[in-house]
């Protein structure tokens, strides 16, 4: 999934740093500049809001863009309430991704 998304912002124009693990993107040191994250509900070693929240902690307020697999109201509530600017269920068109990062990136610039 991580390649799909990294091929398809490519195909539009952005670049994209990809990470194996919250723990791989908390230690990255250089979140706060990224125009959005995206970031998945599930993840192996955090829950995706768990992870957004961490980053809240290290002073990162980039926009974050959920996805997920597992749709269920618990996870859309929290997602929603930690303030993403789109939650994402997979399968997805590329614009229903493509356009909340424009709107980020207008945003950032």
């Amino acid at each position: 999934m991580r390649m799909s998304i990294k091929r398809l912002l490519r195909a539009h124009g952005f670049t994209a740093l990809l990470f194996e693990s919250a723990h791989a993107l908390l230690g990255h040191g250089g979140c706060g500049e990224a125009a959005c994250i995206i970031i998945d509900i599930n993840l192996d070693d955090a829950s995706g809001i768990e992870l957004r929240r961490r980053l809240a902690e290290h002073g990162v307020a980039s926009p974050v863009i959920y996805i997920t697999g597992n749709d269920n109201h618990l996870s859309r509530t929290a997602a929603i309430e930690s303030g993403c600017i789109a939650y994402l269920t997979k399968p997805f068109a590329a614009k229903a991704l493509i356009d909340p990062i424009h709107r980020a990136w207008s945003t950032a610039n």
